[in-house]
């Protein structure tokens, strides 16, 4: 059990990042790349004891936490690589025209740090999304200083992260105060960094009630600031009536895996399985009672996300002209996960919000639509959404051109014929959506854009070449991408 950091310490480390901040921020790309390349070795070399303790503290199987830890590795390299490049500081420049009327001055625009960043570890995610996650690895990269609230269900297995992290900020020399880890059982803690004055910009992944409260608490401040908060979904899969009546099998086997994959505890699990009424539902609502009876359910993360799955799904079977269409028949161990599908109708779930809401864990609601209508109207009233699946074929897509178009306006990312558990990492990845999906649906969580969150843009006019920053001057000593008079170049300034 870990004590709750202090109050008086919480200020002593966030002034102490201030003070890092403003010695980090000038430090190269290069400098800022070996330190993140530094934290993934030494993550890497905390070896089987790092699985060992977080599977003690998770329930989750060492060969699911060797394939995240990779991940996580993998990001802070590929992320390390990407702040190198530079492609992310959206250089641009446009040289003085003295001779025109009026004279056009010299203008050049780049991305510069935010400052101290907060970041609150993922329950359901201890490497990839928590202390040395995808927030903590954009944040460094970005040039901003990390304060990690490590997350109560895993506060071991964050120790030792941080402590890897600490262990490479002394190798390379980091300025003291670049990175600090505290705890915090509480609401409180959270509530304090959301507020203090040094913070300048929070990541989150996890609960809508957790991120909308940053989200809250941050805007109430004397001088908001961004909160990027990614708080789950229900991904909707709609399923079209050409493809469902020629795969049904194959995709009800596709969408139970999907449903039950991790426990049903990814935040892309489908929720929703929408479809119009018809011999290819029948025959897909039979395979699929098939597939999930024969999968064997395991322990959830934690006591906690465990009471609250069944209390969510309690409730949401509870609801008025909600039927249980099957479980799995496997026995129920302590803490393990009722993997359940439930049926309603597309008017009880369009007049009902109980149903639009999260049940995180291994379930799913099927929509039986009357037709095409119902099913376009479900469409315009979801809320925003992660992702978004279509299961069709191409006669399904020309026909249902505007349920296309609808779709595309509710999800950060749109999949065809795939499902959308399983998110690769890669910069044309979105992972992000908009409201209540995540906080501003304009930026992603996953790949290299995520260094976007924490840099804000500062354009530099009339500056002598001399005082310019080096991804800025005229030799372009970075060698970096840059868009210099409208033409995309890493060629020097004559």
């Amino acid at each position: 059990m870990y004590q709750d950091t202090s109050i008086a310490m919480l200020d002593e480390l966030l002034a102490s990042s201030v003070k890092a901040y403003h010695q980090y921020k000038t430090y190269s790309l290069k400098q800022r790349a070996d330190f993140m390349r530094a934290i993934a070795k030494e993550i890497e070399l905390l070896g089987d004891g790092l699985i060992e303790t977080a599977h003690a503290e998770t329930n989750l199987p060492a060969a699911r936490l060797m394939n995240e830890r990779a991940r996580t590795i993998f990001q802070l390299n590929s992320y390390a690589d990407a702040a190198e490049q530079g492609n992310w500081l959206e250089a641009s420049i446009d040289t003085a025209l003295p001779e025109r009327t009026p004279p056009k001055p010299d203008l050049r625009k780049m991305l510069v740090p935010l400052g101290t960043v907060v970041v609150f570890g993922a329950s359901n995610f201890p490497f990839a999304y928590s202390t040395a996650g995808g927030d903590t690895a954009c944040a460094f990269a970005a040039g901003c200083p990390v304060v990690v609230k490590a997350h109560p269900a895993h506060a071991k297995t964050s120790t030792l992260v941080a402590d890897a992290i600490y262990k490479a900020a002394r190798q390379c020399q980091m300025p003291d105060g670049i990175f600090h880890h505290v705890y915090g059982a509480g609401f409180e803690t959270g509530e304090y960094l959301a507020k203090h004055p040094a913070v300048k910009a929070i990541g989150f992944t996890g609960s809508f009630s957790g991120g909308k409260a940053l989200f809250d608490w941050a805007n109430q401040r004397k001088n908001p600031i961004p909160v990027f908060a990614e708080m789950g979904s229900v991904n909707p899969v709609f399923l079209l009536p050409e493809k469902l009546q020629a795969e049904a099998e194959g995709l009800a086997k596709q969408c139970a895996g999907s449903v039950t994959l991790g426990m049903g505890q990814f935040c892309t699990n489908p929720g929703l399985l929408i479809a119009i009424d018809g011999e290819g539902l029948d025959r897909f609502v039979q395979h699929l009672r098939k597939e999930i009876k024969s999968i064997i359910p395991s322990k959830m993360l934690h006591t906690g996300i465990a009471k609250n799955f069944g209390e969510k799904l309690e409730k949401a079977l509870a609801q008025k002209g909600v039927q249980l269409l099957t479980q799995t028949e496997q026995n129920i161990g302590e803490g393990e996960g009722l993997i359940s599908i439930a049926t309603t109708t597309a008017r009880t779930f369009l007049n009902n919000p109980v149903l639009h809401e999260e049940v995180f864990g291994p379930y799913s609601l099927i929509i039986q639509c009357q037709n095409e209508a119902e099913m376009l109207e479900i469409a315009q009233k979801l809320e925003g959404q992660l992702t978004a699946t279509l299961m069709a074929t191409p006669k399904d897509m020309r026909q249902h051109r505007e349920l296309l178009t609808y779709v595309q306006e509710i999800c950060g990312r749109f999949i065809l014929n795939n499902v959308p558990t399983g998110v690769e990492v890669s910069l044309p990845m979105q992972h992000g959506g908009p409201f209540p999906a995540s906080t501003d649906s304009r930026f992603t969580s996953v790949g290299a854009d995520g260094i976007k969150r924490f840099a804000r843009p500062v354009c530099f006019q009339n500056w002598g070449d001399e005082f310019l920053p080096d991804e800025l001057k005229n030799g372009n000593p970075l060698q970096i991408w840059r868009t210099v008079n409208n033409e995309l170049t890493h060629d020097a300034i004559s």
